[in-house]
């Protein structure tokens, strides 16, 4: 538990602390643009605006080691978003860039990361079926992972035919 108690910020101050989020997004400063997400979450838990910005900085640490557990983090917030395309596209970002952070782990098991990609673009389909006139965003991420699949020649695990002992 903390020794200082957080501040709360103003509702007029929440279209200001947004533009700071994204600014700290964009500066590769995800965890500035979580805290500021949070703040603006403490005062409105429906801001749809930082529900959004949270879960993509949250998925920005994905890098680190904890990223499981940011992953974990970022689904809890998905829940949150009202509209149903949102929802299915964001969980498709959240396969995605966890499978990219697994990738660059050392000993990666590649089927693994063949079923993390595939699980996105499974969350990518469900998103084009439900996007708004105009929006492509569910479709270039279908493109990136199915490049990512060829550029990385992953592939499913292969059942090799042999089946375990019984006890």
């Amino acid at each position: 538990m903390s020794t200082f108690p957080l501040k709360v910020i103003s509702a007029d101050g929440i279209p200001h602390a947004m533009e700071k989020a994204e600014r700290y997004r964009l500066l590769n400063d995800p965890a500035q643009a979580e805290s500021i997400c949070l703040d603006v979450l403490a005062v409105d838990p429906d801001n749809q605006d930082a529900l959004r910005c949270l879960i993509l900085s949250l998925t920005d640490q994905f890098g680190a080691s904890q990223a499981a557990h940011t992953a974990r983090e970022a689904r809890t917030y998905i829940v949150q978003l009202t509209d149903e395309y949102e929802r299915a596209y964001y969980n498709g970002l959240v396969h995605e860039r966890e499978t990219r952070a697994f990738l660059h782990r050392k000993n990666a098991v590649r089927s693994a990361a063949y079923d993390g990609f595939r699980h996105a673009m499974e969350w990518y389909e469900r998103a084009e079926a439900l996007r708004p006139p105009g929006n492509v965003d569910a479709v270039l991420r279908w493109n990136s992972c199915v490049r990512a699949i060829e550029r990385e020649r992953l592939s499913p695990a292969t059942d090799d035919g042999r089946e375990l002992p019984l006890e």
